[in-house]
Order: C-alpha cells, then sequence, then structure tokens
C-alpha cells in the first residue's frame, strides 16, 4: 500500500483522509476479512475431520487456536519486519505464506501435520498481511479513523458469512482437501501500491539530515508499556481473547449437536456474519461524532460486557430459533468490539507508537487465543454439554470488562488529580512531541551560544593580531623621535651656534 503517506515517509506527515486513502481502506477490508474469517469457518470442517483421525472435539479446536495464535502471537516479529523492511514487502511475503500453508494442508495425513501447515504457515502468512495492513490504514486516517476502521473490520463478517456456507458446499462436492484448494485464491494478497509523490526539497534536506545524524530504528518501541492505559488495554484485552473467539468456533457444532441439519447449521455463522457486517460500520460511525469520540473507552467497555451477557443467555440455547437469537445479539456486541479495539489502542499510544503497541498487544492475545478454545474443547470433552462452554467464554469476557472500566475509572481520577499526567496522555503523542521539540530548541539555543562565542573569540584574536604591529611600529616611532631629540640636545650643548 503506497501513496502519499508511506510507512518510509516523514514522520509528521498528516493522514489525508481522501483520495488513495479509500483504496488502502479496501485493501484492509480484504485481508481483514479472510484472516478472521478463516480460523473460524474452518470450524465447519471439525466433525469430518474427528471421523477421518479419530480424533476429540478439543484437537480440532487446536487449528482455529494455532491460526489465530500465530495471527496474535507474532505481532512482535511483525512490527520488527514493519519496521526495517516497511509494509509492502511484509504483506507480499505474507500473503505467499499463507498460500503455502493452505496448498501444503490439502495433502496432510494427519492432525499434527495440518497444524503444521494449516495453523502455523498458514496463521504466519495472514499475520505479515494482517498487521501491515493494519498500521496503514491507521496512517491514512485520521480524522475519519473511526469509520474506516469500522469499514475495515466490517470484512471479517462479509468473509465469514460467506466462506461458511461455501466452505459447506464445496466440502460436499470436494471434500475437505478440496477446499483448500479454492480457498488458495484469497490467501493470495498483494499490497495496493501507489507511485509515491516525494519533493526534490524536502529529499535533499532529509538526505543532509541523515548524513549528519544518522537515524537508529527501533525495532520495537518497549517505552509504551510505561503507559498505564496500555497495560490495563492489555491486561484487558488478553482475558477478553480467552473466550470471544470460542462462540463463532462451536456454535456450528452446537447446532448440529441439537440435531440442526448441517446445511442449516452452518448459516448460524452466515446469519452472525450479517448483522456483524451493519454492527462495525454504524459502530464505527457512532464513535467518530464529535460528541461521542472523547468516551470511545467507555463505549468500548459497555461492548465487551454485552458480549458476555450475551454468551451466557444463549448457552440455555435449545433450538434452532434460540441459536438464531443468540448470533444476533453476538453479532451486534462482537461487531462492536472488532470496530472498537484498535480505535481506543490507537487512542492510548499515539501514531508513533501504534505499531509497537500493537504488536505488544497481539502477542499478550496470543498465549490467551491458544488456550482459549482447546481448553473450550476440553471442557466439552468431559461434559458433553455446550452450555458449560458458552458459559465459561462469557464469564472470561465479563471478567475483561470488569478489569477495563475499572482500571479507567482508575485512570481517570488519577488524571485529574494530576493535570500534568493529563496532558502527557493527549492523543496522539501531542505533549511528548511538544516536549521533544522544547529539547530540540535547547540544544539548538546551546549550540548557537557556542558558535557566538567561538566568533567573538576569533574576532578578538584577529584584533589582537592586528593591533600588535601598530603597536610595535609607534614604539619604534617613539625610540627614533626620543632618539633624534637627544642627539639635538647633545649637538645644543657642544655649539650654541648650531641654533644660530
Amino acid at each position: 500500500m503506497g501513496g502519499a503517506v508511506v510507512d518510509d515517509g516523514p514522520a509528521d506527515a498528516k493522514a489525508p483522509d481522501r483520495g488513495w486513502s479509500w483504496v488502502v481502506l479496501v485493501g484492509c477490508f480484504v485481508i481483514t476479512g479472510f484472516s478472521y474469517a478463516f480460523p473460524k469457518a474452518i470450524s465447519v470442517f471439525f466433525k469430518e475431520l474427528i471421523l477421518e483421525f479419530e480424533i476429540g472435539y478439543s484437537d480440532t479446536a487446536w487449528i482455529s487456536s494455532i491460526l489465530l495464535a500465530m495471527l496474535y502471537g507474532t505481532g512482535p516479529l511483525c512490527s520488527i519486519c514493519v519496521n526495517w523492511f516497511g509494509c509492502r514487502p511484509v504483506m507480499m511475503v505474507g500473503g505467499l505464506l499463507a498460500c503455502a500453508g493452505m496448498v501444503a494442508a490439502s495433502f496432510c495425513t494427519s492432525i499434527i501435520t495440518i497444524y503444521i501447515c494449516a495453523g502455523i504457515v498458514t496463521g504466519l502468512g495472514l499475520a505479515l498481511s494482517f498487521q501491515p495492513s493494519l498500521i496503514m490504514l491507521n496512517r491514512y486516517f485520521d480524522k475519519r479513523r473511526p469509520l474506516a476502521n469500522g469499514l475495515a473490520a466490517a470484512g471479517s463478517p462479509v468473509f465469514l458469512s460467506v466462506l461458511s456456507p461455501l466452505g459447506q458446499t464445496l466440502q460436499h462436492t470436494y471434500g475437505w482437501r478440496g477446499v483448500f484448494h479454492c480457498t488458495v485464491c484469497g490467501a493470495l494478497m498483494r499490497p495496493l501500491v501507489a507511485p509515491k509523490k516525494a519533493k526534490v526539497e524536502q529529499a535533499e534536506e532529509d538526505i543532509k539530515k541523515n548524513i549528519e545524524n544518522p537515524p537508529k530504528k527501533k525495532l520495537i518501541d518497549f517505552t509504551v508499556c510505561k503507559d498505564k492505559g496500555f497495560v490495563i488495554y492489555t491486561l484487558a484485552a488478553t482475558i477478553m481473547a480467552l473466550g470471544l473467539f470460542v462462540p463463532p468456533v462451536f456454535v456450528v457444532s452446537f447446532g448440529k449437536d441439537i440435531h440442526v441439519p448441517d446445511t442449516t447449521a452452518s448459516f448460524l455463522l452466515t446469519i452472525l456474519g450479517c448483522v456483524d457486517i451493519f454492527a462495525r460500520p454504524t459502530s464505527g460511525i457512532f464513535v467518530g461524532l464529535p460528541r461521542i469520540r472523547p468516551y470511545s473507552a467507555y463505549i468500548f467497555g459497555f461492548a465487551m460486557i454485552f458480549n458476555g451477557f450475551t454468551d451466557l443467555m444463549g448457552s440455555m440455547s435449545d433450538s434452532f430459533g434460540g441459536l438464531v437469537v443468540f448470533c444476533i445479539f453476538f453479532g451486534i456486541s462482537y461487531g462492536m468490539v472488532g470496530a472498537l479495539q484498535f480505535e481506543v489502542l490507537m487512542t492510548l499510544v499515539g501514531t508513533k507508537k501504534f505499531p509497537s503497541a500493537l504488536g505488544l498487544v497481539l502477542l499478550a492475545e496470543a498465549c490467551a487465543v491458544l488456550v482459549g478454545p482447546p481448553s473450550a474443547g476440553r471442557i466439552l470433552d468431559g461434559t458433553g454439554k455446550y452450555m458449560f462452554v458458552f458459559i465459561v467464554a462469557g464469564s472470561e469476557v465479563v471478567l475483561s470488562s470488569l478489569v477495563f472500566m475499572s482500571g479507567n475509572l482508575f485512570c481517570m481520577r488519577k488524571r485529574v488529580e494530576e493535570p500534568s499526567c493529563k496532558e502527557g496522555s493527549a492523543e496522539n503523542g501531542e505533549f511528548k512531541k511538544a516536549e521533544d521539540d522544547m529539547k530540540a530548541m535547547s540544544v539548538y539555543t546551546v549550540q548557537m551560544e557556542m558558535v557566538t562565542t567561538g566568533i567573538k573569540e576569533t574576532e578578538q584574536n584577529e584584533n589582537i593580531k592586528t593591533e600588535e604591529p601598530e603597536k610595535k611600529k609607534e614604539t619604534e616611532r617613539n625610540v627614533v623621535v626620543n632618539t633624534s631629540e637627544g642627539k639635538l640636545e647633545e649637538n645644543q650643548k657642544a655649539d650654541p651656534a648650531v641654533i644660530e
């Protein structure tokens, strides 16, 4: 994704919020859709994998967990690659890896090799495409960033609503191995490229600055961990990830367990996805309103607790109609969470620290994602009831919302008591930037004083050098005058007639 605002451009470049930004949004929409939808849509094949490889639900759930864990856990690696190579080449390599992983998975003969190919390789490829697309999206948008994040996040439900029934249909025709061949087309995602608009004068100035002070690249900026808001957000997001992805993974199997036909059960994800499609951009538009945007963190906390209670209520479903109602409300709450999570993170840390913050958050969430679905599978294997799976998942999400809201209120009180802290935590790092500018100005002032002092000393030395010869000449003149006067006096004494 190139254009006016590129990853190798000036740090203070302004987000255009127009033009090529919308093309970048389309690319992020596709990448986000496939990255999030495929780990959930793969649950359509769980029943067939269980029969073919003679394994349990917890074993099949590891596929989705590994995919999501790679998507989240490789966050720091993606941040390093983006800071070193830029967004565009990293995304291209990611698309190729995702393609290779799914092709290899179609030839697997054991569940372990599926873990490696469909889980690790494909997950790494999706991660290398997903995170750079988010970074570029948030660089291209500022005023309309909530709307852009909401529209990009809508890619997940759109692809989910298509991939789930399509996967079920293709499975009946080609089998689960053939489906992986068909999915390769979606994995080959290249970033959108536009010509760079560089200014010659700016480029020359940058070259001079780089020669005088060569820039040092930070692979990951760990100073973001000093921000209390970031720490609270990371803790809450990690707890939330334990249960957030469990219902979409098990809802189709839940429907089949209560004797809903396979094709009909697969449409549960379609219903969830369709509701999610409208929930995400709507949430982005709502939070983007000038009067609402300052309260985006509270709306995010409400979305989390709404999602948790939806899981708790959905655990009591015993019919297809009950699961449909659950999918509708889950789609609304899930869409709100998906649309606001990165907007809130960007608001907390600012644009410059967003790549590092995103990588660290995804790494923390990866641990939870890796444990969540398999633990739910263990509960299902032990109890044989989906009710307990949904209760545990809902409780975890509710707990995360309580942690986030209480921590947010605590930080708000501290900021009221300490106004300087409030200024220091301003959006987009404005205070930090001002502080850096003040330091730079002070250094510049000292340097100018040193230069001025040096100039004065040089002038004084030159004056001294020019004065010394003049003094010598004047001294010689005085000596000559004195000598001549002395001789004249002696002559007068010796011969007074000389005067006459």
